[in-house]
């Protein structure tokens, strides 16, 4: 899905200096992501790519958090549920479009972790390039406390990053870490004072603008062909098994209880 930026409502998307920078807008819900958030968000790294005034993309939250990932009250119930379940129960399961756009963008991506990224939100961050973040900053891959497994970031990305061992680590107890745990097993370039943060992540930003666009964008590529593999046959393999996990009643389980503030009970099935 394609949308203009006029008609962005979750989204804010500005250019300056060849750099432009992506707000995640929903910080009522902690830039929780809908699914018009998300189609705003494939469309933003879209213009990002297909611009060629833009030579490096900056994304980050309004507000106090990152993003947290699926806004579950939207995503997990109702209309939004079904319509999810239905999308990935198609014929041939594709990748999480929006994840497809950035990691396709041919700029590079940095992350400006201003606050708590977990659940899809640490895997955004994961799929960008590189990570600055804020000392308030907080990562947490939740998908297993939901009864799913994580996205692209967090199954091609993470164990490249911090190592197979922390990543299984990280995956399969769901933990939260902190800005001074995640730049201590490289999962961030640097951690900043939270007023800095913006700073010191367009200070990066200007530095690889300043360099010559075309070859950026051919080393980007080539990083992404020697390094990460074949994203879009693993992208469906996440969404035919998330098909299969939405059905089950440990995801509804893991829903219900966090929406009820409970320890789940979950039963293997």
């Amino acid at each position: 899905m394609s949308v203009a930026v006029s008609d962005f409502e979750h989204t804010l998307f500005d250019v300056s200096d060849h750099v432009a920078t992506i707000t995640l807008n929903r910080p009522e819900v902690h830039n929780g992501l809908n699914r018009r958030a998300y189609d705003e968000l494939e469309s933003s790294f879209l213009l990002a790519h297909d611009d060629s005034e833009i030579r490096c993309v900056i994304i980050t939250g309004a507000g106090k958090s990152f993003c947290s990932g699926d806004d579950v009250r939207a995503i997990m119930t109702g209309d939004e549920r079904e319509d999810s379940v239905n999308r990935l129960n198609a014929v041939k399961p594709k990748p999480t479009p929006a994840a497809s756009a950035i990691i396709e963008c041919s700029k590079p991506v940095i992350a400006a972790v201003n606050g708590a990224a977990v659940g899809w939100g640490m895997d955004l961050s994961l799929m960008c390039d590189m990570r600055i973040a804020s000392d308030r900053a907080r990562f947490g891959e939740l998908f297993v406390k939901r009864g799913l497994v994580t996205d692209l970031g967090g199954l091609t990305r993470l164990p490249l990053v911090v190592g197979v061992q922390k990543a299984s680590e990280l995956l399969f107890t769901g933990d939260i870490i902190d800005a001074a745990e995640a730049e201590r097993i490289g999962l961030t370039l640097k951690t900043v004072p939270h007023d800095d943060l913006m700073a010191a992540t367009r200070e990066l930003a200007l530095k690889i603008a300043n360099n010559p666009p075309l070859a950026v964008q051919h080393l980007k590529e080539g990083l992404r062909k020697t390094t990460y593999g074949q994203h879009q046959e693993i992208g469906s393999w996440i969404a035919h098994t998330l098909g299969l996990l939405f059905e089950t009643e440990d995801h509804k389980e893991g829903v219900a209880s966090f929406l009820e503030k409970r320890e789940p009970t979950f039963k293997g099935r």
